[in-house]
């Protein structure tokens, strides 16, 4: 459900600009975008961790795994992420609202992203690249250290397995998760961890689309 809204919130939109060649949008409409994109990019981090915990338990306490992930655990996870996404996006949306915009407002990306709009604007963004590089690496940073917790935990158990297959067996489930984790934390710190004055927007497009449309 995260991914299809997550594709939603920009696909249709760039394939109208391309169909009927009216490539604008609000201030309102750039903002909510913004906001919809970053929600449920956090959902995702928040997921592929809780997806990774999944993982540790069915492999290193499998008989324990329907009395550990219960089901009444999983609603409560799911709406607690849901929460601390929406507030930490209404956070950036909020920083962004008050900022004035110069020049000819065009937007060198194909949705409303954060870098594109910070370099558009005549005010002073130290506020948000503070915000952005510190709080939204928190967010970031703290699903990234549970995913690498369990993913240690599981080589190690799936390394006292005596069989090949059994081994393979057990890494072969993880394979997907991993290969997600990899492609959508490598691209979006590649986009917004790094100076602004260090972007170029072919290869922010082009990251932003792996992580954006892609990754899903």
């Amino acid at each position: 459900f995260v991914d299809i809204c997550f594709s939603s919130t920009t696909v249709p939109k760039m394939l109208a600009n391309h169909i009927l060649e009216t490539q604008t949008i609000s201030f309102c409409g750039c903002l909510t975008q913004m906001y919809f994109v970053f929600m449920f990019v956090d959902m995702d981090y928040f997921l592929l961790a809780v997806m990774a915990y999944d993982h540790f338990v069915a492999v290193c306490h499998p008989l324990h795994y329907t009395a550990k992930m219960t089901h009444q655990l999983c609603a409560l996870l799911v709406a607690g992420l849901w929460v601390v996404a929406n507030l930490n996006v209404l956070l950036h949306t909020l920083l962004m609202a008050p900022l004035s915009f110069c020049a000819d407002n065009a937007i060198t990306h194909f949705f409303c992203d954060v870098t594109p709009l910070l370099e558009l604007s005549c005010s002073d963004t130290h506020l948000n690249e503070v915000i952005i590089l510190s709080e939204g690496a928190l967010v970031m940073i703290t699903p990234f250290l549970c995913i690498l917790a369990s993913y240690m935990h599981i080589t190690c158990t799936v390394l006292k397995v005596p069989s090949t297959k059994g081994r393979w067996k057990a890494f072969s489930t993880c394979g997907s998760h991993l290969a997600v984790v990899l492609l959508f934390y490598s691209t979006i710190i590649a986009v917004y961890f790094n100076p602004l004055s260090s972007h170029s927007a072919e290869k922010d497009t082009m990251a932003t689309v792996l992580y954006t449309v892609v990754t899903p």
